[in-house]
Order: C-alpha cells, then sequence, then structure tokens
C-alpha cells in the first residue's frame, strides 16, 4: 500500500486561474519509492469561478466552503486528509522540482522533526526569480528559533511559511492554521517551533508568486493596528506553548 503526501490548497475565485500552473508542478514532482500524492484543493466560498479552472486527475479533489479566510480553507481541508504528511501550497504558487521528496527524506530519515521547509524564490510577472537575504543554513531547525528569529528581525520568519510540510498528526494537535485573517501560516509555523524541531532545505522548494491580486499585496495586510493584533497573537501562542512545555517527541501516534 503506498504512503501519501496530500497537499492542502485554499483557494479563492481571483487565484482559481493559476491552478493548473500549480498542477503543473505538481505532476512534476518524483517521489520516493511507495509514496504517492493527493491534492486538496478548497475553495474559501462557494462560487461557480474556481471549479473551471481545477484539474482533471484522479489525483485531485475538490471542494467548497462557507468563507473564512484561506486559514480556515486549509484546516476545514484536513477532514479529509488522509495521508503521514501535509504539505501547503497557495494556489498561486509552484512546487520546485524535487521539493517533495526532499521532505519526505527529511522526516522519514529523522522522526523527532516536527516538519520542513525550503528555500523559496519570489516569481515575478515577468517569470524572472529573486530569493530571500539571510536563509539559515541547510539543516534542523532547533525549538523556539525561528520565533527568536522573527521577533529580532521586524516579524519576519527566517523559514518561509508556504513551504511548510508537517506531520499530519502533530499539525492536528495545534489545531491546524490559526484564525486569523492574514499571517495565519506564520501563526502555525511559531506554534509548530514552540514543541518540535523542524528542517530547512537550502535547495529551493517554492515560487512564490507575486501578482497584482495576492492577498498579501493589499493595504488590509498591512493595516497597522490589524497587523499588531496579529503578532501579539501569534508569539503569544507560542509562548504559552513553550512555556506549557509539551513537545514533539518522535515517540506519538
Amino acid at each position: 500500500m503506498s504512503r501519501r503526501v496530500v497537499i492542502v490548497t485554499a483557494v479563492h475565485a481571483p487565484s482559481a486561474r493559476f491552478l493548473p500552473d500549480a498542477h503543473a508542478s505538481l505532476c512534476e514532482q518524483r517521489l520516493p519509492a511507495g509514496w504517492e500524492w493527493h491534492w486538496l484543493i478548497q475553495e474559501d466560498g462557494r462560487t461557480d469561478e474556481v471549479r473551471p479552472y481545477v484539474p482533471e486527475d484522479t489525483r485531485v479533489s475538490f471542494r467548497q466552503g462557507r468563507p473564512g479566510g484561506p486559514g480556515v480553507a486549509r484546516t476545514i481541508a484536513l477532514a479529509y486528509a488522509d495521508g503521514e504528511y501535509v504539505k501547503v501550497l497557495d494556489a498561486d504558487d509552484r512546487l520546485a522540482p524535487g521539493a517533495l521528496a526532499r521532505d519526505v527524506t527529511a522526516l522519514e530519515a529523522d522522526r523527532s522533526l516536527g516538519w520542513a521547509t525550503s528555500r523559496a524564490l519570489d516569481l515575478l510577472p515577468d517569470g524572472s526569480t529573486v530569493g530571500f537575504a539571510g536563509d539559515p543554513e541547510q539543516g534542523p531547525v532547533e525549538r523556539g528559533a525561528v520565533l527568536d528569529f522573527w521577533k529580532a528581525n521586524g516579524f519576519r520568519a527566517q523559514v518561509h511559511p508556504a513551504t511548510l510540510c508537517v506531520r499530519r498528526e502533530l499539525l492536528l494537535a495545534l489545531g491546524g492554521w490559526m484564525a486569523l485573517p492574514a499571517s495565519e501560516d506564520t501563526g502555525l509555523l511559531l506554534a509548530l517551533n514552540a514543541v518540535s524541531r523542524g528542517w530547512f532545505s537550502a535547495e529551493v522548494g517554492l515560487l512564490y508568486r507575486k501578482w497584482e491580486g495576492q492577498v498579501t499585496g493589499q493595504a488590509s495586510h498591512v493595516d497597522p493596528a490589524e497587523r499588531e493584533a496579529r503578532m501579539t497573537v501569534a508569539e503569544a501562542r507560542a509562548r504559552a506553548l513553550a512555556v506549557l512545555d509539551w513537545q514533539w517527541t518522535g515517540t506519538e501516534g
């Protein structure tokens, strides 16, 4: 019986046109022997605008639900995630070749690792790419390291939450993505790092598309009052988890 990586994607109407490109990047993945992937696409809402872009592929499932933001859409999709690992893929992004295999290989090699991330590049409208300064060295990311870096560097993590691959049982134990209007993936990353070691791959794992309609490019995303509230609650959750000292040891499940 094959083992499975479940890719979870939240989508709304404006980003639906990028789904075929995301699917193409999935089809280019080559997993280790005995592994397969299944793509869960969850629309944040119920419209007639997303379905036409959903690929015809037996490995792809599409569902809809009442709108609540990408974190809610991803979390409700977990009800159908039947694999050992859950990989994030935003509707407008692309996985780089080999990304899934590197995630699986790292997590299978060390049970004490709860999650894996990788290098990301911005994919610009003209097709060119731009890297991020300050990527860490490839290897383990120790507990608490992400929060410390994030706090000291203007709320910017040294690893990208859009590249996360997570053990399903750990993701469920933390309640999925945070109930925030934005930064829900950063909140999850901080919580994961509060309770478990992670992994960073220095090879490019994600092309993060920059385009005029993306949510993170809107003025509301950088509203000072809301941003401060998001950062405050994300930090408080991570610190509370650290104080409670429950941690992923690799013996769970």
